[in-house]
């Protein structure tokens, strides 16, 4: 289980995923080097400005009501410190709904990206421990005065990826209305996009008996 810090820790681990994977892609070959984001979209720079580009944009959370505390899996995310520990309340089981969002300025460059990406989490639909702590090992590497590295360095990488455990991707499809509506509330131009959700992310209670 994981602290208040879990969320923004999912969201480094997925960045530095798509990232990582991009150094050894030949998709880099032939659109050359690709920025990877987790801003809003209304923040990116589009049209003259615009380039080759994927963005990380967490829009939604929402409550596991699923489950199952007494479940195998759930059991081995907890470590024998937390079972050591006797919380008023059980850990607090989220998923997390992102979209992924894709630019450029060129013919074809965009469909690329998103052919890239669907890609990688369809190889990947399971991110593993020892994965999450290596995606925080090059989130540390890369970005030493981010605002995340001094808690995972206070915390030890190691510890939050054990915390974590492990993180189930998969796509969310929308339909034209779906995804329109999406768009409206994030008031800005439309670009290709994909949705995918990220579970689960357990947060423990800070009160203990």
């Amino acid at each position: 289980m994981s602290s208040t810090f879990a969320i923004a820790t999912v969201t480094a681990v997925l960045k530095n995923v798509i990232e990582n994977g991009l150094t050894t892609d030949p998709i880099t070959a032939n659109i050359g080097d690709v920025l990877v984001t987790a801003i809003s979209p209304d923040r990116m720079a589009v049209e003259a400005d615009e380039r080759c580009q994927i963005n990380l944009f967490l829009y939604q959370v929402m409550q596991n009501r699923n489950a199952d505390w007494t479940s195998g899996e759930l059991k081995q995310r907890i470590t024998q410190s937390q079972r050591e520990q006797h919380y008023t309340n059980p850990p607090l089981a989220l998923d997390l709904q992102y979209l992924i969002t894709v630019y450029g300025a060129k013919d074809f460059q965009t469909e690329l990206l998103l052919g890239y990406v669907m890609q990688l989490f369809y190889d990947i639909p399971i991110l593993t421990q020892d994965i999450i702590q290596t995606a925080l090992h090059n989130t540390l590497t890369i970005n030493t005065s981010g605002v995340l590295s001094p808690m995972l360095t206070a915390t030890s990488v190691p510890v939050v990826a054990e915390q974590i455990a492990q993180i189930k991707i998969k796509p969310e499809f929308s339909n034209m209305e779906e995804t329109s509506k999406l768009w409206s509330i994030l008031q800005t131009q439309y670009r290709p996009s994909i949705s995918y959700q990220a579970s689960m992310v357990l947060i423990k209670s800070r009160n203990t008996i």
